[in-house]
């Protein structure tokens, strides 16, 4: 192959990339909030997704279409343990984003597409892993793990991951040691329709304070620290310094095990505590509320 054919098809390979964010830009957005900046995109006529770790606490927000002026956008709502969170705008003429919910091979080509001003940014990188379901530090069940080797730039957070088609992946966040993840396509649809249709993502509540403590025989278990004086746990009779072992007569092997134990659908159900109360072992049981939000 002469030089000219090689320069010829990096070239192609160039305008191929310049294409498929160009493809992608026009559903993503620019987010300005009180103390932050970031990036979104449209999931249906008039909301858009972002990243809830990147949106400040309090104050309005705004967005910033491809090429347009920034309009105002309201909170519908937001869910920590996943990172997504759902804002709406009165426009509800710029075109939704298609997701791929197919899985993502290792070693994929992958482009993660921002805004920044009303303009586009992308950095290019590859899957560097991709593994089944995983449960967030807190306790957010995330469809797949799903992580890029790419550098991104901090506003880019909250938006889009595109395969080497175009096709939208999912949503660019940052982890540990900022450390690109995507939030991959079939979480954001199950959250995102939950906080369009709630506000929120109910979780289970118990009432109780935690502490991981060891147990004889080389066991663990969970002490209760503090109980709310009317929530379930007061209710079915759980003390301070009773120490939990057993959650429907599975042990209990940490506290992050009891967060994952009270997800949405956990709101509700009857459970059976194993608990150890002065030397002694008991079952009780507890009826699972629902946190509020906050």
């Amino acid at each position: 192959m002469t030089q000219s054919a090689q320069f010829n098809q990096v070239q192609d390979l160039s305008a191929a990339f310049a294409r498929l964010v160009g493809i992608a830009a026009p559903g993503i957005v620019a987010v300005k909030s009180a103390h932050s900046r970031s990036s979104g995109f449209f999931w249906r006529p008039g909301l858009i997704v972002t990243a809830e770790e990147a949106l400040s606490e309090e104050g309005d927000s705004t967005v910033t279409p491809p090429g347009g002026d920034s309009i105002a956008a309201r909170l519908v709502g937001r869910d920590h343990t996943t990172d997504i969170a759902v804002l709406r705008v009165d426009r509800s003429d710029l075109p939704p984003v298609p997701l791929q919910t197919e899985p993502v091979p290792v070693g994929a080509l992958a482009i993660a597409v921002g805004a920044e001003d009303g303009a586009p940014t992308a950095a290019l990188g590859i899957v560097s892993r991709s593994t089944g379901s995983w449960w967030s530090l807190r306790g957010g069940e995330i469809n797949a793990r799903i992580e890029l080797d790419l550098r991104m730039r901090r506003n880019a957070e909250g938006g889009l991951a595109i395969d080497a088609t175009g096709r939208a992946i999912g949503m660019t966040v940052f982890g540990p040691r900022r450390r690109v993840l995507i939030i991959p396509s079939a979480t954001i649809e199950r959250v995102a329709a939950r906080l369009e249709k709630y506000g929120h993502i109910p979780r289970g509540y118990l009432g109780l304070g935690f502490q991981l403590v060891a147990i004889e025989g080389g066991g663990r278990g969970v002490m209760v620290m503090n109980v709310e004086p009317r929530g379930p746990g007061a209710k079915a009779g759980v003390h301070q310094g009773d120490i939990i072992v057993t959650w429907n007569g599975e042990p209990i092997r940490h506290v992050r095990s009891l967060f994952r134990a009270l997800g949405p659908v956990s709101v509700g159900q009857t459970v059976t505590l194993g608990l150890r109360r002065g030397g002694e072992t008991k079952d009780v049981q507890l009826t699972i509320g629902a946190r509020s939000p906050t």
